[in-house]
C-alpha cells in the first residue's frame, strides 16, 4: 500500500506541475480499487447489462482524467473524488434510464425500504433508477446543510468504501465517519420518506 500511495501522490504532483501524461500512470495503480468500488455498486447487474463494472470504471476514469487540474493531492483524496465521480456516473445513468422509460412519464413514489443505504445493496442500477435519482436529490439537500456528511454518504454508498477508507479519504476520524454515516442515514430516510416525486 505505501508504494501505491507513493505512485499516486507522485503522479498527482506531476499533474500539478503540468505533465498531463502523468494521469496515465495513475490508472494501472488504482484500477483494481476502482473496479472493487464499481463492483460493489453493480454486483447485482444482469449479464449483458449496458452499465458494467468495467464501463463504470472507465467512464469515471475518463471524467477524472479530463480535468485540467488534478482533483486531489494524494491517494485518499483521489478515492474521495473518485467516489463523487462514480456517483455522478451512476446517477446520470439512472436519470437517462428513467427518462427512457415511457418518455420519462413513469414516476413513482420512492419506496424507502427498497433503497438500502449500505454497500451490500443488491438492486441493479436500472431497477433502482428512481431511488438513485431521489437519493441524489436528497444528497444535494444534505450537502447544503452539511457538506462533510454528504461526502461520507458518497464514499460509503456510491463508492462502497469502508468506514476506515472513508475516514482516510475525507480526513476525519473513523469515529466521526461512523457517527455521521448514522446521522446521514436517518436524515436521508426522513427526506426520502417525504419525497413522492
Amino acid at each position: 500500500m505505501p508504494q501505491q500511495e507513493h505512485e499516486i501522490t507522485s503522479a498527482l504532483a506531476a499533474l500539478r506541475r503540468g505533465a498531463p501524461a502523468a494521469m496515465d500512470r495513475v490508472l494501472p495503480v488504482v484500477y483494481d480499487e476502482l473496479r472493487r468500488m464499481a463492483h460493489r455498486q453493480l454486483k447485482a447487474e444482469s449479464v449483458g447489462h449496458t452499465l458494467s463494472t468495467t464501463a463504470l470504471v472507465h467512464e469515471a476514469y475518463l471524467k477524472l482524467a479530463s480535468q485540467r487540474r488534478p482533483p486531489c493531492d494524494d491517494r485518499a483524496q483521489f478515492f474521495a473524488v473518485a467516489a463523487r465521480v462514480m456517483r455522478r456516473v451512476l446517477v446520470d445513468y439512472a436519470r437517462r434510464h428513467r427518462a427512457a422509460r415511457r418518455g420519462g412519464a413513469d414516476r413513482r413514489p420512492v419506496d424507502i425500504d427498497a433503497l438500502e443505504l449500505a454497500e451490500s445493496s443488491e438492486l441493479a442500477v436500472a431497477e433502482r433508477a428512481d431511488s438513485l435519482v431521489a437519493l441524489d436529490d436528497a444528497l444535494e439537500r444534505l450537502a447544503a446543510v452539511d457538506e462533510r456528511m454528504a461526502r461520507v454518504v458518497e464514499c460509503r454508498f456510491f463508492a462502497g468504501l469502508s468506514e476506515a477508507e472513508t475516514a482516510e479519504a475525507i480526513g476525519v476520524s473513523q469515529r466521526t465517519v461512523a457517527r455521521e454515516w448514522m446521522t446521514a442515514r436517518g436524515w436521508l430516510y426522513q427526506e426520502l420518506r417525504g419525497d413522492t416525486s
